[in-house]
């Protein structure tokens, strides 16, 4: 199936977060109403430029999965001029252990099972809104993923969705010098 795009950016290869860091530069150059397809092998990609897409005001149209290839379609909308929101309330990666909370690791099921925080749950950003009875209200939460970006987005949807006590974990696991945990 051939959907009609007024640019194409090619972020075969590249993995968090610079598919998201590639499609806010091509969101920039398009004018309002215009389609972005950004093609990538990220499979964390399809949550991440959905989320990201939203918190910004942009639509984000769908994916489409071809032969290993994702690719995501976004039409531009103008009120991205109010610019990015960023999760504010933040915590450092060596402050997290030790305290009483839950450590919401959301990188992908491969991430995560690879090497992961003892004690975190996995719950994929994809995967974030359907299991959010998962989640404790009334328990700390600190989000992490790789490298803060995913996170961020993910500590964005807990609060719309009534959590009040959600932490991004920075810089994320690229930074995490202490044992991992593996389950494969």
């Amino acid at each position: 199936m051939t959907i009609k795009a007024d640019f194409q950016l090619d972020a075969k290869g590249l993995s968090c977060p610079m598919p998201i860091v590639k499609t806010k530069k091509a969101m920039a150059e398009l004018g309002d109403g215009q389609i972005l397809e950004v093609s990538a092998t990220d499979k964390g990609s399809k949550a991440d430029v959905a989320a990201w897409a939203d918190s910004v005001g942009h639509q984000y149209i769908g994916t489409i999965d071809e032969d290993a290839v994702l690719k995501h379609y976004i039409r531009k909308c103008a009120q991205d001029a109010v610019g990015e929101k960023v999760f504010e309330s933040t915590i450092a990666l060596e402050q997290v252990l030790g305290r009483s909370g839950l450590i919401l690791d959301v990188r992908e099921e491969a991430e995560f099972a690879f090497g992961h925080i003892e004690g975190a749950k996995s719950i994929p950003m994809g995967e974030l809104e359907a299991r959010l009875s998962e989640l404790d209200r009334d328990q700390e939460i600190y989000v992490i993923c790789r490298t803060g970006a995913r996170s961020d987005l993910a500590a964005q949807k807990l609060v719309a969705n009534g959590f009040t006590k959600v932490f991004n974990v920075l810089p994320g696991m690229t930074s995490w010098t202490g044992e991992l945990i593996k389950t494969i």
